[in-house]
This record gives C-alpha cells, structure tokens and sequence, in this order.
C-alpha cells in the first residue's frame, strides 16, 4: 500500500522512532508488576532458549520487565493454568494459548514442509512411527523422546541426530497432533493435544484469510512500523508476499506511509505504520533511565537488522563461533540505558557468584560515576535474581569500546 504520490510521507525521527519501539517491546516503562500472561500477550511471545551462563533466555526476558518476576510463575501458567503454550515462530517460543487457534495454518503448513524437508535432513523412516508414538502416549500418558528409545548409528559430526521415534515426536507437535505437557530438567515430555490445549482453544478454527489478517495485524501493532518483510518474519507464519498482498489491500484509513529516521544520520527507511503513528510516538513517555541487561534473545533484538538500524548497535550471538574468533565472546548481554544501548557485558554464574569478566561501552559512552553505579545496581539485581552472590569482577574487566 502507497499514500498518494502528492502527499509526502510521514516523517518520524530516529528518537521517537526508538522510543516506541521500546515501548511495544515493554522495555519503555520502568518495570511493573502486570499480569504475565498480558505482558507475554503484549509481546506476542518469548523465544526459549536453554543456554543458561546466568540464567534461561526466557526468564530473563520476562525478568527485565517485570522486576517480581520468579522462573516458577512461568512453569504455573504452562503447565497448571494452561494460559501459555509452546511452539514455534521463528524459533520454539512460549505463546499466549488465546493464540493457539491461529496456529492451525501453521500446523498444516510445517506439515507439508517438513515432510519433505526432515526426509532428508532427518533420513526415511519417521513417517512410519506416527501411529505407534501416538498410539504409546495414548495408552502410557505422556513421553519425553529418550523414553521410545530407538536407534541410529550416531555421528559425531551432527548437533542434531535424531533417531525415527524422536523425529516423529517433534513432527507431531510441530503439525499439532501432540503438544508440549511440562518440561523435565528443560525436556520437552509430550501429551496428546486434547490432554494439554484447553477445548475452548481447539475448537475455535479461523480460516486462512482471517489467520492471516491476524498476523499482519498483530505483527504491525507489536512492530511500530515495518516493511512487509518485516511483518511476515515476525511470527513467520505468512510469506512476504502474503504480506505484501495485505499491505496492498489496506486503505489510508488503515495504513500509511512513515519516513524513520535510523541511528545514521540520512538513513531513514520508508515503512508502513498506523495513520496516528505520529501523536502515538508523542504520546509515549520516556523510558527510564536505569540500566538493563537483556537477553541476547531479547525481542528487542530478534531482528539483528533493524536493531542495527534503529540503535546502531551491532550484535551477534558467538555461541558457535570458534573461540580464537569470537569478538567478544561465548554469551555477552547487551546494556540498555534508556532508549539507548550503551554496551554489552560478559558474565555467567561460577561457584554461587555472579561473575563478571568483561564490559565493553559502545563508542562514545562514557563509563562515569553516575553510570557505573546504574550499572552496578542492575548486576546486583541480577545476582539476586538468580540466586548467587555477587557480582565479582575479573582484573581488567573494563575494556575499550571497539569500532
């Protein structure tokens, strides 16, 4: 969709621009004690990760914005309440289970997908254990994969050597026959769907045309402002052109064209956002000016580009890269200060300490007293947060900024 060629677009500046991505983030307040389901709602979901240096992505996540936050009242609303379920976006996430009925097209089509894919990533022979793995969890209750053996010469090469009855397993949720139950030290055990997904939940079935238009919608309103590819990557549940197509059919009452305003001076993106974008960036307060660390899967950062962009702050995740090559190492958090990121930090727990072995401000941050005590106070809340005294810091611990 296009405004009209005589009207010149929207402009919106890079500060504002920051400041209501903050915001749609829940990072532009200071942090509340709302509702977990609303916030998790608010963000659309919390991608699950089980690299824990300091603790699990997720709970960290959901920590930075909700200070009260214990991992246990994570676990309640999944496995007690039934108001969050997991599965996919653009990687395996906890999502609202008010959510659970749009995700009937993405069940059929990882159907279609992976069949095809995981024949040859995977090997033949998975298909044929549907019936029997179902069967077994419809008989015996839930599983987790270690527990329908099988097996396969493995290769120590793979990351990922999965034997049939475990493929089958993770093809059967990812396609919504089963559904996650709870997880044991962080393994998935897996249950019928009907046992796990609450019946108001299954038996709403939108049909393409509305899924979609939820998406876009949804993906637009957590976003700000973006670009059709921007939309569809957000829950990876449409393809650009499907988002094209419903960018395309809205009118001007619905979307416009905006002009923001990047980190780089003259560069700003042409983007589609609300009609009000405008007054609802002036009417989005200023975030506080404390620190926080996030997660390196932080939704603030999901989208490495537009984090880039937007902030000018270049982050890669160097879990798999070999350690004579990392830039700045294993799992380094980034520093937000206000609606800026200010620096990245090296740590992890060790021996009931949190350990802190590097920090690098981003070029021209000034480590001042003021900032260091900001600094200070936040690594002393995430000791406390996840049980460990602390911190203690490495000789040298503070380091240049790098270009």
């Amino acid at each position: 969709m296009r405004g009209n060629a005589d009207t010149p677009p929207l402009c919106l500046s890079n500060r504002a621009a920051r400041r209501l991505f903050l915001d749609r983030h829940g990072l532009g307040r200071r942090p509340q004690g709302e509702d977990l389901t609303g916030l998790i709602e608010r963000l659309g979901f919390v991608q699950i990760d089980s690299i824990a240096t300091v603790e699990r992505a997720h709970h960290m996540i959901l920590a930075s914005r909700r200070r009260s936050y214990r991992p246990q009242q994570l676990g309640d609303l999944l496995e007690r309440r039934r108001t969050l379920f997991e599965h996919w976006t653009h990687d395996a996430s906890v999502i609202p289970m008010s959510f659970y009925p749009y995700w009937r097209l993405r069940f059929r089509r990882d159907a279609e997908r992976l069949r095809a894919r995981w024949r040859k990533w995977r090997g033949e022979g998975f298909e044929e254990r549907f019936d029997e793995v179902l069967e077994r969890i419809r008989e015996g209750g839930p599983v987790m994969a270690r527990e329908l053996g099988g097996s396969r010469r493995r290769d120590p090469s793979a990351w990922w050597d999965w034997h049939p009855s475990k493929t089958a397993l993770e093809f059967l949720w990812r396609t919504g026959a089963l559904a996650i139950d709870r997880r044991e030290g962080f393994q998935k055990v897996f249950d019928l769907a009907e046992r796990v997904i609450p019946a108001s939940a299954r038996t709403a079935v939108p049909d393409d045309r509305e899924t979609l238009d939820w998406a876009c919608t949804g993906a637009l309103d957590r976003l700000g402002f973006a670009s059709a590819r921007e939309i569809a990557a957000f829950w990876d549940t449409s393809s650009v052109d499907e988002a094209r197509s419903w960018c395309a059919t809205r009118n001007a009452g619905d979307l416009v064209e905006v002009a923001v305003e990047g980190a780089r001076p003259g560069d700003a993106r042409h983007l589609l956002a609300r009609p009000d974008i405008c007054e609802q960036a002036e009417r989005t307060p200023e975030p506080p000016a404390g620190v926080r660390v996030l997660s390196p899967f932080d939704p603030l950062l999901r989208d490495r580009k537009r984090a880039e962009w937007l902030f000018g702050f270049r982050y890669r995740i160097e879990i798999y890269v070999a350690e004579q090559k990392r830039e700045y190492g294993y799992y380094v958090f980034p520093l937000l200060e206000g609606d800026r990121l200010v620096g990245r930090i090296d740590m992890r727990r060790r021996d009931g300490r949190l350990c802190v072995r590097a920090l690098w401000p981003e070029v021209g941050v000034r480590l001042g007293k003021g900032r260091m005590e900001r600094i200070g106070r936040e690594l002393d809340r995430i000791a406390r947060f996840c049980g460990c005294d602390g911190p203690a810091f490495e000789n040298g611990w503070i380091r240049e900024s790098r270009e």
